[in-house]
């Protein structure tokens, strides 16, 4: 009797199963947490898996729209605030990312800490993929913008295209005028040869057998002293009848050539290489020839001759014809010559 009262006693006393039903309640718990947070981990990776994708090919296509953006640097400016703004909104993203992957370093932590937090997980996983809509509705902006400026490049392209056209039209257009003007010019410096020729044909049979005067190329040379004293700019008398001669088939000239033809006739001064003596006027061989081509122009003009178709110019000693010390090269040195030339 003692006996099964103990027994009685003891059965009544025994805890052990609820124990084992308390912590098998717990552990399945534990493992409903452990699985909704594993799943809401799963879909959180899988959309910052996509986001990245996103960027990626976002990436991509900003590297496509500066390499297109670089053979227009003529409109790199309105493609630069568009650039800024792409870039702004990339930021953004990024800043996105990193939020993201700050909650998920969060969520790790919170895994030791699993119990109790489950409602917690819930809100996060709604919170992240509300920020994951977000930056989606962020890359199709971007997207919205590559396309608009796309769309601009084309333009641009368009635009420069029909500028390369008719850049071509007008190199053809002047291309032809210059061919145009190349025959003119032919034209014209054909016919002040033959003028030319005339001329100094003309010259020849005027003053040609004048001792002093003498044809050196498409030039006629008088000796500086047929026209001038030694060291002076005036004419002598004496010269004054072969430059009236000149002047009259100057002015033939100029009744012959068509006003269409621009031609002068220069008259060039030179002097041989010695300098001018101490007490002369002049400081240089430049003022000497200069002041006698200048004489016979003045004269010519008085004698009639229009005064644009004549041009003096003083060359010093500078131009010889003889290289030579001796007085007779010094003598062909110092002279006047006269060349008939287009303007």
């Amino acid at each position: 009797m003692a006996l099964g009262r103990a027994r009685r006693a003891t059965k009544g006393f025994d805890y052990w199963p609820g124990f084992v039903d308390a912590l098998s309640t717990m552990l399945l718990a534990m493992t409903f947490l452990l699985s909704v947070f594993m799943l809401g981990q799963f879909y959180l990776s899988r959309e910052v898996s996509g986001k990245d994708t996103a960027l990626v090919k976002l990436n991509k296509q900003i590297e496509d729209l500066t390499a297109l953006l670089a053979l227009e640097r003529a409109q790199k400016s309105d493609a630069q605030t568009n650039l800024a703004a792409i870039s702004s909104t990339l930021d953004t993203a990024n800043a996105e990312k990193a939020r993201l992957a700050g909650l998920l370093a969060r969520g790790a932590d919170a895994a030791a800490d699993a119990g109790g937090q489950a409602d917690a997980a819930a809100q996060s996983l709604d919170a992240e993929k509300q920020i994951s809509a977000r930056a989606q509705a962020q890359v199709e902006i971007l997207n919205q913008q590559i396309a608009a400026l796309r769309r601009q490049l084309a333009a641009l392209e368009d635009a420069l295209n029909a500028s390369e056209t008719r850049d071509k039209e007008s190199q053809a257009q002047i291309a032809d005028l210059g061919s145009r003007l190349n025959l003119a010019l032919a034209r014209t410096v054909q016919e002040l040869q033959r003028y030319r020729s005339d001329f100094f044909g003309r010259l020849r049979e005027i003053l040609g057998q004048r001792p002093g005067v003498r044809v050196v190329g498409d030039r006629f040379v008088f000796e500086s002293e047929v026209l001038f004293d030694s060291g002076k700019a005036e004419l002598k008398p004496a010269a004054r009848a072969g430059m009236d001669q000149l002047a009259s088939a100057v002015q033939d000239l100029e009744r012959e050539i068509p006003p269409e033809i621009p031609w002068v006739m220069r008259v060039d001064g030179h002097t041989d290489k010695r300098p001018p003596s101490a007490g002369s006027p002049y400081k240089s061989n430049w003022e000497l020839s200069s002041d006698r081509a200048i004489a016979v122009v003045q004269y010519l003009v008085s004698k009639g001759v229009q005064p644009q178709h004549l041009v003096a110019a003083g060359f010093g000693e500078f131009q010889p014809i003889d290289p030579g010390d001796g007085d007779d090269a010094l003598r062909k040195n110092r002279r006047i010559e006269l060349k008939l030339t287009e303007r």
